[in-house]
């Protein structure tokens, strides 16, 4: 099944999986910036706002929304909202379509204005292989905003790719439920090994205890005021709280 230029499909799969197409609308005067200008390092904006460093405007928006007593809390939010939102659309197009979409970076608009899940672009529809999983999202993606949140935030690199790691095991979780509501029982087993290689592949490696699907690195979610445990979390309890 050829990706049509709407990726219509991924709309059953939720919120997460789901995939504007064609010229992104613009923010006042310029268009949505796009992820190779997120990732690329800060440049000064006469104006203001996001249009300069969309990564830093992000991550600003995320901690004043959620109270984050230190930055780099709300880096590692921003940056596991990104990981399983690039995951989703990937992994839902290839286990629905047969086929990944080019996600190059530079294609990929982004809203580091919007809502959760973050609202993403993508200005071409190109066909790729299944095979362009990992290369789409870990490659292309995450190694370049995983460098730039651990250099301009002090971020971990193993808790980042951690975060990656659980975006992934999430979206297989979500691609699973849905499968098996609907009886498409050949479903889950197919996210299950297009994401076993990825986890096969530096940086993903090791991320998650194979045996009970827990990370072994930490969000930083329980310093949230009021936040607890994700549910795969390496901790029983959050540290520090007895």
């Amino acid at each position: 099944m050829d990706l049509d230029p709407g990726l219509a499909a991924l709309g059953a799969l939720g919120g997460f999986f789901v995939l504007r197409t064609g010229a992104p609308p613009s923010m006042p005067g310029r268009p949505l910036p796009t992820l190779a200008q997120a990732y690329a390092p800060a440049a000064p904006d006469p104006l203001g706002g996001a249009y300069g460093d969309p990564l830093a405007f992000r991550v600003r928006k995320v901690a004043r929304s959620l109270h984050a007593p230190e930055i780099r809390v709300a880096a590692s939010l921003t940056h596991q909202g990104l990981a399983a939102r690039l995951w989703s659309v990937a992994l839902g197009c290839a286990v629905l379509y047969g086929r990944v979409p080019d996600l190059d970076p530079r294609l990929l608009h982004w809203d580091p204005d919007g809502t959760m899940p973050d609202e993403l672009w993508l200005s071409e529809v190109r066909p790729l292989s299944v095979g362009s999983l990992d290369a789409v999202v870990r490659e292309a993606h995450l190694v370049p905003l995983t460098a730039a949140l651990n250099s301009r935030y002090g971020v971990s690199r193993r808790l980042l790719w951690g975060n990656a790691g659980s975006a992934l095991a999430g979206s297989v979780r979500m691609i699973g439920d849905w499968a098996r509501a609907g009886g498409r029982t050949e479903v889950p087993e197919r996210a299950r090994a297009l994401a076993a290689e990825s986890f096969g592949h530096p940086g993903l490696s090791g991320t998650l205890d194979p045996v009970t699907g827990r990370r072994r690195s930490c969000c930083l979610y329980y310093r949230l005021p009021g936040g607890g445990l994700c549910g795969d979390c390496c901790f029983d309890r959050p540290p520090g709280r007895g």
